[in-house]
């Protein structure tokens, strides 16, 4: 797709001609720095390498080994010295649990060399290099002769080689250093640089070429829509380099490309006189009546082509893409052409497992905005970098807002406002983004960067805001994306703050009444909730086969090996199923939370896809590849996160059959228009399907940009005479539309159950010798639980990961349930932890299972984390001595009045032990039970390190 970049790229040229760079060149590694002062620049190197591409991919540099100097930090550092992992640290098997593994590693400089031939018909000619995407720092000579050094990790390295390549053979060499010297530590973490994420390779990744024009030129075009006036504001700077004035003419021609319509603008040419040098020129493209507008559901697109006409080889042209959009801010909502809009969105933190650097074609980006459209998103936030122009091409084409960043997270090794050469590198590098991207629409919001570090970042980036909306008008700005412990920044345009997030469910039971107006009511800005969600589910270990590239996922190697090695192996499947299940669901409710907020301006998750660096984090629901991970589809996602959604306000979703169901609908619509006589009609369902229930609410107007009100719903439960598992959904009529909820109805009173069972919440003597004369025991072992005390659990399940956060709780992503077993008979659950079961698992204690026998398999076994891998316990039967147990660590039993699904749990787990099918298969020595309340687990975490996350330092000395 290189072709579609050369397009729009800054030196196309009318009447000219490109020599492309791609292929094989000289190459040899500079570890120790030596190529300097040994004029490597004039001699051969020893090997070869093809580009574009990076070392790694050609395998160039280290073997990855415990010694390795990664680019990143480690908070835990158990890998390194856990006897479990050992295994992990051997040389020719080394995993490493942190990130994805490359081929090979290196940091440092190295040196590129490769011949060209310049054609005679060149001859007078303007020469340029580009080189697209050097990571980070070039430098470049020509024949020996140094022509000078650049530093971006936004924009094209370009050389002007007018003066040094005449027709005939030349050498190039170049110098490219990825070392994180002072002019450019970004920040050891910044997405642009990190081994969390894209890797800190070596290399050129994208566009190589030569080009020839004239030396009469357009330098840059940056186009200012105005809707109001039903103009584009074009402003050029033309380039004359002949050394004397030149006169010609200056013609402007824009062209829709990409809608059903057809439209043309082409306004009479210009005459222009250019002395030497730069001119700058302000010019009017009025686009008349028929003008088309661009947002995310018409993104109509204009091709402006910028010609000027000199004499004999003075001719040059220059491309350029661009929409008639414009975005605002008004009190707390974000506008584009003058409408509202939220932002539904995720971040892109340069997730690229098969190469470790950015695609850099336009099909692979379109893929990425289709797949986050296809879940309801219409933003992406570039965590700590900037993607490449392709990205932006295929954002304008697909309708899709982007917020690129200035390249750094500057906390961890440096600091933003204190005077360090990063204070001027965010504003250069900011600037070449503008330069380069500013015309596309989709461009609509910029910030400095990540969550910064030092004492003066607040006046800092009041500064870089400031200056921005002096210079461009075309997008809203933010100091930094930052979590709730920095500062306000209040010169902000919009807000990028972690407030609005979470689920309050570790505290209380879920529902759907609150939202998060108490967290934003106090701020006059539109306010983006930053990186909401990071709910994990488990590793998919059917993923270790896509990595056929230059990264391996050497982490899910050792988790899965390390899983296999504690005889659960065969679950990893239905772990995944089971914990994604759960993530969904927290996704769906924190989402649907966010849509009920009044003046709430969007979210930014974290994320729809997998982060594979900081420790693994499994918190997408499609992996780092964008693919699906089998547990929930984007129709299904969508259904809760969508431009328009039925919502709900529920204050619970468990009753009893003597109580009535009701829940206030609400659509949240922010769709291409106002919906007319809209009708909403609902229906509930039982499990199998059948309607039992159902009714429409009135029809109304819903303006575009609001939440409204649409009625309430109640529904008596009389009916239901047995635990169910129901579900409502609000659909609106004549759309796509719609939303729904399960609830759990039990009922009011249950019948006794006559079974000749041993209830006790110790295991004591009298227990044990009903076991031993083969009779039935209950043990509810609630709040006794030594093996595995440390292991926390709440309904929730782990946020971004234990390894990054140092195991902070919860520990757990979920509980594996047979909902086909007869121990369920009386209480529908599907195979993962439900709303129902929040009353069961929240906060409950879990068992240690470590002495058990390989095999054996927990009626409800909660999924622990995937660097742990510890078998745990919820519920369990067992046979011990002639007799039958079950045993819950969870409380079923004693005074439960006000707890109804505990209640249903114990009543069918009575009915089951009552029963002939209670038949444990496994055996355990009663010793082994009994040590559960005894003994301490003998594995206990560490993390070897006393460094934390930002996320664990109170303030951080920010205020």
């Amino acid at each position: 797709m290189v072709s579609s970049l050369l397009l729009f790229s800054s030196f196309t040229q009318k009447e000219g001609g490109t020599i492309s760079l791609a292929g094989e060149w000289q190459f040899e590694a500079d570890p120790a720095d030596q190529g300097m002062k040994e004029k490597w620049f004039a001699r051969t190197l020893h090997d070869k390498i093809k580009l574009p591409g990076s070392m790694a991919e050609n395998l160039k540099g280290d073997d990855i080994s415990l010694s390795t100097r990664w680019t990143a930090s480690i908070y835990d550092s158990s890998w390194f010295y856990n006897p479990r992992m050992a295994k992990f640290r051997q040389p020719g098997n080394i995993k490493v649990p942190f990130w994805l593994t490359p081929a090979k590693h290196y940091v440092g400089p190295a040196w590129y060399r490769k011949d060209v031939t310049i054609p005679a018909n060149w001859k007078g000619r303007r020469v340029v290099l580009e080189l697209e995407r050097v990571h980070i720092a070039s430098r470049l000579w020509v024949n020996e002769v140094e022509v000078g050094q650049q530093n971006s990790l936004v924009a094209p390295h370009t050389y002007d080689l007018t003066s040094h390549l005449t027709p005939g053979k030349h050498t190039l060499t170049l110098r490219i250093d990825n070392t994180l010297t002072p002019a450019v530590n970004v920040g050891t973490n910044s997405h642009s640089v990190a081994d969390h994420t894209q890797g800190n390779w070596n290399g050129v990744v994208g566009n190589m070429q030569l080009s020839a024009g004239a030396k009469v030129y357009v330098e840059e075009v940056q186009v200012y829509p105005d809707l109001k006036s039903k103009t584009a504001h074009v402003k050029l700077t033309l380039r004359n380099s002949t050394g004397k004035q030149v006169a010609g003419k200056l013609a402007l021609v824009a062209r829709s490309f990409n809608s059903d319509r057809s439209h043309e603008v082409n306004p009479k040419p210009t005459k222009v006189q250019l002395p030497n040098g730069d001119t700058t020129l302000d010019l009017e493209l009025p686009m008349g009546d028929n003008m088309q507008t661009w947002d995310e559901f018409n993104p109509a697109l204009y091709r402006l082509t910028v010609s000027f006409d000199g004499k004999g080889d003075l001719d040059d042209e220059r491309q350029v893409q661009f929409g008639m959009r414009e975005i605002s801010t008004q009190g707390t909502r974000i506008l584009v052409n003058g409408k509202p809009v939220f932002l539904r969105g995720t971040l892109h933190n340069c997730e690229f497992p098969l190469t470790g650097y950015p695609a850099m074609d336009v099909a692979a980006w379109e893929r990425i905005f289709k797949v986050a459209k296809a879940h309801g998103l219409n933003h992406i936030r570039f965590h700590s970098w900037s993607p490449p122009e392709a990205a932006f091409i295929a954002a304008d084409k697909t309708g899709f807002y982007l917020q690129p960043e200035g390249p750094t997270w500057p906390n961890h090794s440096t600091s933003l406002g204190d005077g360090k050469p990063i204070d001027q590198y965010v504003y250069e590098e900011t600037n070449r983004i503008a330069r380069h991207f500013g015309n596309y629409a989709s461009f609509t919001m910029l910030a400095a960067g990540n969550e910064p570090r030092g004492g003066k970042q607040a006046q800092y980036l009041a500064q870089f805001i400031k200056y921005w909306q002096e210079k461009d008008n075309r997008r809203i700005y933010t100091g930094a994306s930052v979590a709730m412990s920095w500062p306000l920044v209040p010169e902000n345009e919009f807000m990028v703050k972690s407030g609005p997030r979470g689920l309050d469910w570790p505290n209380s039971r879920p529902e759907t009444l609150t939202d998060y107006l108490p967290k934003i009511q106090d701020f006059k800005v539109p306010y983006v909730t930053h990186e909401m969600g990071q709910w994990c589910a488990f590793p998919n270990f059917k993923e270790i086969q896509k990595y056929t590239g230059v990264y391996k996922a050497r982490n899910f190697e050792a988790f899965q090996e390390d899983l296999e090695d504690r005889g659960m192996g065969d679950q990893a499947e239905a772990f995944l199923m089971s914990s994604g299940k759960l993530q969904a669901l927290c996704y769906k409710h924190e989402i649907e939370k966010s849509l009920r907020t009044p003046g709430l301006g969007g979210f930014q998750l974290l994320g729809l896809q997998d982060f594979p660096g900081q420790g693994t984090a499994l918190v997408g629901v499609v992996d780092a590849f964008w693919d699906s991970k089998g547990y929930i589809s984007p129709e299904a996602f969508s259904r809760f996160c969508n431009a328009t959604v039925p919502l709900s306000r529920m204050p619970k979703f468990v009753y009893s059959s003597n109580e009535t169901m009701e829940a206030a609908i609400e659509l949240y619509h922010f769709g291409e228009a106002d919906l007319q006589d809209a009708v909403l009609q609902w229906t509930v369902k039982d499990e199998k399907g059948k309607t039992v229930g159902s009714g429409s609410l009135p029809a109304q107007t819903y303006a575009r940009g609001t939440n409204t009100h649409a009625g309430k719903i109640t529904f008596a439960l009389a009916s239901i005479n047995e635990a169910s598992q129901l579900n409502l959904e609000v659909r609106v009529l004549n759309t796509d539309f719609v939303n729904d909820w399960n609830f759990w109805v039990y009922p009011a009173t249950l019948p006794e159950v006559k079974a000749d069972v041993y209830y006790t919440t110790v295991l004591d003597k009298q227990a044990e010798q009903v076991l031993q004369k083969g009779g039935k025991v209950f043990l509810n072992a609630a709040g006794k639980v030594v093996k595995g005390k440390e292991v926390e659990m709440y309904h929730t399940p782990v946020f971004w990961n234990t390894s990054w956060f140092k195991m902070r709780p919860p520990h757990t992503t979920g509980s594996l349930i047979n909902p086909t077993h007869p121990a369920f008979a009386h209480f529908p659950t599907d195979d993962f932890t439900d709303l129902q079961w929040w009353e069961i698992v929240n906060r409950a204690q879990v068992m240690h299972l470590e002495d058990f026998p390989k095999d054996f398999r927990p009626l409800v076994q909660p999924i622990d984390t995937w660097f742990m891998n510890r078998k745990l316990g919820l519920i369990f039967e067992a046979q011990v001595g002639q007799g039958k147990l079950m045993v819950s660590s969870t409380d079923l039993g004693g005074d439960m009045k006000d707890r109804p699904v505990a209640r249903q749990l114990y009543h069918s787990l009575l009915q089951y032990m009552a029963s002939e099918q209670f038949q444990p298969k496994d055996a355990l020595d009663i010793a082994l039970v009994r040590d559960l309340f005894q003994t301490p687990s003998r594995e206990q975490w560490s993390a070897y390190t006393k460094d934390s996350p930002d996320e664990l330092k109170p303030n951080q000395g920010q205020r």
